[in-house]
């Protein structure tokens, strides 16, 4: 089989500049990281090779060197003569030549039928390996040509999608994923959109295959999930089937590399061009996470993605108040230092330099209009709690310590989930310490952190094995216990004494 050159997402950035007429925003931005789908083959890919991008695509390649014998399954009676005869005819001509086959109306029926009747018939995983890489080769050849399925499918009041969704199924995983990058792209590149059910089950198996321990084709599920977020509908879905947690959880691990970071933050890029997805990916911590990746990434296209989903983060919301809430999380994760120290590189690209400078602006003033509750605020919605001015300051508790109460105790009930589930000392312990400060100056505050159940929390850090967790949690106790604050003054000077002495404070512990 001689077949055209395949790209991966990611390519030379020749390729990727120039203009784009009769396109929207949208598909402008998407295009600043996407290759078109047909590119010609280079003098330096040789003959019937792919640059193999990918586990999957290297093992294509070798797929593609093992031609099949069609002459033994038509002596086996497996497969019919009329699809023996089409075969092997396709299978050895040219790309010119299969184009021309599927010019005749005729030729374009019997193509599809021939592939699903291979698929349904053959059980051997070495041929159905070849049948599926010469199917996916022939759409990455020409996409309009997976309308040729639609129409068979159509004509023969078939699905489309049962033949490869039960493909799925299969214990081989060359199979299955390859399977996978055909289904995508009948989805991505027909007319019709993939129906309900089907897209439902099938973004489920993507998010599965994100989460399968030592996925060994990782990059390709999540190559197939790049290009089904391209499209709003599936953007939808995706968010409804707990998506968006998925890709957070795993670029939460360690064992993330640069090429799969990248292909999962492109997914979240793809995300924020929905405006309501936008608005409610904070809810996730996306910021946080992709402030770390930024401060830790020395690949370049991690970097310019990263910056890419910021910018959509403060450009794409419609909500003032949700832009703002993104951009003092960002300020609060230190983005504005990664910025000064990316400038500082010198990029060639000019999308980085130009989202560089749209992020410091946009930034710069959310600090010069930042209150100091809007700091705090930032501050225990990112999770990373840390000492600074405002957790020490009277005057701020006292001024805004009935605040905490509104959007219905959101701050307080964020402050008590990060005393149930956090292990860092420096969390709990300006938790425990912003909890004591909100009964000591709101009437009315023990009784709100009674119910929401953050005295038991506190109390059972009495006896954490870090002095300043236990130092801090004794101090919360005492506020909530004393009612006399001119004697809980006393106590609490004798209290800073004792968090010298760590022994002193186990035992009242």
């Amino acid at each position: 089989m001689k077949r055209s050159q395949t790209y991966s997402i990611e390519g030379p950035k020749e390729l990727r500049k120039g203009k784009y007429l009769d396109m929207n925003e949208e598909d402008i931005q998407l295009r600043r990281f996407s290759l078109p789908v047909n590119l010609p083959t280079t003098p330096q890919v040789s003959k019937g090779a792919q640059v193999a991008t990918s586990l999957l695509q290297q093992r294509a390649n070798d797929v593609r060197s093992n031609r099949v014998n069609w002459q033994s399954y038509l002596q086996g009676q497996m497969i019919s003569a009329e699809d023996y005869n089409f075969i092997s005819k396709f299978d050895s001509t040219s790309a010119e030549g299969r184009a021309a086959m599927l010019k005749d109306p005729a030729g374009r029926m019997q193509f599809a039928k021939t592939f699903f009747s291979l698929m349904s018939h053959i059980a051997k995983d070495q041929t159905l390996q070849y049948i599926l890489t010469m199917l996916d080769d022939v759409l990455q050849e020409d996409k309009s040509r997976v309308e040729i399925l639609r129409e068979y499918a159509k004509k023969n009041k078939e699905s489309v999608w049962s033949p490869f969704l039960h493909l799925l199924d299969r214990n081989d995983r060359f199979i299955v994923n390859q399977t996978s990058r055909i289904i995508a792209k009948i989805a991505c590149w027909s007319k019709e959109g993939m129906e309900n059910n089907d897209l439902k089950f099938y973004l489920n198996w993507l998010k599965d295959q994100l989460r399968l321990p030592g996925n060994e084709y990782m990059q390709t599920a999540a190559r197939c999930l790049q290009m089904m977020l391209r499209i709003d509908n599936y953007r939808k879905m995706f968010s409804l089937v707990d998506g968006i947690s998925t890709i957070i959880s795993v670029l939460s691990g360690s064992k993330v590399g640069f090429q799969i970071q990248y292909q999962l933050i492109f997914c979240l890029w793809c995300l924020t061009f929905n405006v309501s997805l936008a608005q409610r990916m904070s809810k996730f911590n996306v910021i946080p996470l992709l402030a770390d990746i930024l401060s830790e990434s020395v690949k370049e296209k991690v970097s310019r993605i990263v910056l890419a989903t910021f910018r959509n983060q403060l450009e794409k919301v419609e909500e003032r108040d949700i832009v703002q809430e993104n951009a003092l999380a960002m300020v609060q994760c230190k983005v504005l230092k990664q910025l000064e120290l990316l400038e500082a590189r010198k990029f060639d690209d000019p999308d980085i330099v130009e989202d560089l400078q749209f992020l410091q602006e946009k930034l710069q003033e959310s600090v010069q209009d930042m209150s100091s509750f809007d700091e705090y605020a930032s501050e225990v919605k990112s999770g990373r709690l840390e000492w600074g001015p405002v957790h020490k300051s009277e005057r701020f508790w006292r001024e805004n310590a009935i605040r905490l109460n509104e959007k219905n105790y959101e701050l307080l009930k964020i402050l008590v989930k990060l005393l149930q589930e956090s292990r860092d000392p420096l969390i709990l312990s300006v938790a425990a310490h912003d909890i004591g400060e909100f009964v000591r100056y709101y009437p009315r505050g023990k009784n709100v952190i009674e119910q929401l159940g953050a005295k038991q929390l506190v109390m059972q850090y009495l006896s954490h094995e870090d002095p300043n967790v236990r130092y801090e949690a004794l101090i919360a106790v005492q506020k909530l216990m004393v009612h006399n604050w001119e004697y809980l003054g006393k106590q609490l000077n004798q209290s800073s004494e004792q968090k010298d002495n760590p022994a002193t404070v186990s035992a009242k512990a």
